[in-house]
């Protein structure tokens, strides 16, 4: 198996393929506002920030490969990058939606690059494109992981798996 086919299952592990751990958008197909939007104490995350943090650096690095960088999100710290639009279930199901769709350009670049595109620099990146996904891929699975948590400490999971 090549490493852009290995990358390509972790990175479809991460919103739509099942593995180890269940994928995000999986995770989120029913959450509600109120849902997304619990913290269990004060200083916490809530789900809908985990995944304003996960589309940040998700989009972020999408633009950059692109050569978009006029366009690129801006945060003033890692903290910056959970916060939230206004608080509306539509901007709740607008972010799910946008973290999909980044998500699923990404894969669709990966799929198609050849050994010189995975291997090349990205504009403002420390790494190649295979490095810089793969880096993201763990990103992704360790907050999936908070996410997960967090449903199941609101009684929100539903335990529903494919094996």
């Amino acid at each position: 198996m090549d490493a852009r086919t290995l990358l390509l299952q972790q990175w479809a592990s991460c919103l739509d393929k099942e593995e180890w751990f269940p994928p995000l958008e999986k995770v989120l197909e029913d959450m509600t506002y109120e849902q997304a939007l619990w913290k269990p104490v004060e200083g916490a995350h809530s789900i809908w920030e985990l995944v304003c943090h996960l589309l940040f650096y998700e989009k972020r690095f999408l633009v950059r490969f692109l050569g978009e960088t006029a366009n690129e999100p801006q945060a003033e710290n890692n903290e910056a990058t959970f916060l939230l639009p206004t608080e509306t279930a539509e901007n709740w199901k607008k972010t799910k939606q946008e973290y999909a769709n980044v998500h699923r350009e990404l894969e669709k670049i990966l799929a198609k690059s050849d050994q010189e595109d995975l291997y090349r620099q990205v504009p403002r990146e420390d790494n190649p494109l295979i490095l810089e996904l793969k880096s993201l891929a763990m990103h992704d699975a360790y907050h999936i992981g908070q996410i997960v948590f967090l449903s199941k400490m609101q009684g929100a999971w539903t335990g529903k798996r494919s094996f």
